[in-house]
């Protein structure tokens, strides 16, 4: 089974191609819950599977590093955009065929990919959870349908905010009753004008990673709309690197009590770029595998 093996902003994935390998795909999430295990065998955050698609140049199938299968990765469609630009499947623009929905991507270097992420379908500003009897200001979003979920958090000081604490708070929020199908959780820090800091504690990972682009532009969407920052080239530095965001908004607001839904309109185009990196071009050779 041939396989790359790539990573944007340190979030790493295998590709498998279909098109060519013709696994039934009832054997991936079996299949990604061992390839992804680190030490084990070639160790990702998720494992994302080329097929057909008749909508678009091609359908991407994204499996978390547990087996479970997600709506959407950000990082992840940046990756496969450069693989179906390198490999013919696509020209320098690419349509890409998700669970959540058709994203659009753009080749601006050879390493650099932006794409152009699924419209928020849900929106909820500035709720208040509490975690162990502590009170905390939570956004929440959901880009596609069926939804991406994302809980935003606001951290002051998060760079040195005690990491035990932070993974406890991370893994609490990720499955709170707030949230019926888990969220990822994205903890941020303004740095400066348009310029933050974030970490993700991602569902079906159940750890941080490098990145998380859906939930970096869940982030970037919140804080544009309640005018913190101005949606345009807004940096992100995550642990892999950085991306950008931009966030292209109506003119008109809705009236005060609008519903999550009509804020979630306000958003007209939701855009991450960011690097890639092609890692591993090779074959699975591992004995514990079965196709």
């Amino acid at each position: 089974m041939k396989f790359w093996k790539m990573n944007g902003t340190g979030n790493d994935f295998i590709l498998i191609n279909n098109l060519e390998e013709k696994i039934p795909e009832s054997r991936f999430p079996a299949l990604a819950k061992h390839l992804c295990e680190r030490r084990m065998s070639v160790g990702a955050d998720g494992l994302m599977v080329i097929e057909s698609s008749e909508a678009a140049d091609f359908k991407m199938l994204f499996y978390n590093s547990d087996g479970s299968l997600g709506e959407m990765c950000g990082n992840g469609a940046r990756c496969i955009c450069r693989y179906g630009f390198e490999n013919g499947l696509a020209g320098e623009r690419q349509t890409v065929e998700t669970t959540a929905g058709i994203i659009t991507g753009r080749r601006v270097d050879q390493r650099t990919y932006q794409i152009r992420l699924n419209d928020p379908t849900l929106v909820r500003l500035d709720e208040t959870l509490e975690v162990d009897g502590v009170a905390w200001n939570c956004s929440y979003v959901e880009l596609g349908n069926p939804g991406s979920p994302h809980a935003v958090v606001h951290i002051p000081g998060l760079e040195t905010y005690p990491e035990k604490e932070l993974f406890e708070l991370g893994r609490k929020l990720r499955s709170h009753e707030a949230f019926p199908k888990g969220a990822n959780v994205n903890f941020y820090d303004m740095i400066g004008p348009d310029h933050l800091r974030e970490r993700t504690f991602e569902r079906g990972v159940e750890d941080f990673t490098y990145a998380c682009g859906t939930g970096t532009g869940s982030m970037v969407t919140v804080l544009t709309l309640k005018g913190l920052v101005s949606g345009t080239g807004v940096r992100v530095d995550v642990p892999g690197g950085r991306l950008t965001i931009d966030v292209e908004l109506t003119a008109a607001e809705p009236e005060g009590g609008a519903c999550e839904t009509e804020t979630a309109r306000r958003v007209r185009n939701l855009y991450l770029t960011g690097p890639t990196n092609i890692v591993i071009k090779g074959e699975v050779t591992d004995e514990e595998v079965q196709l």
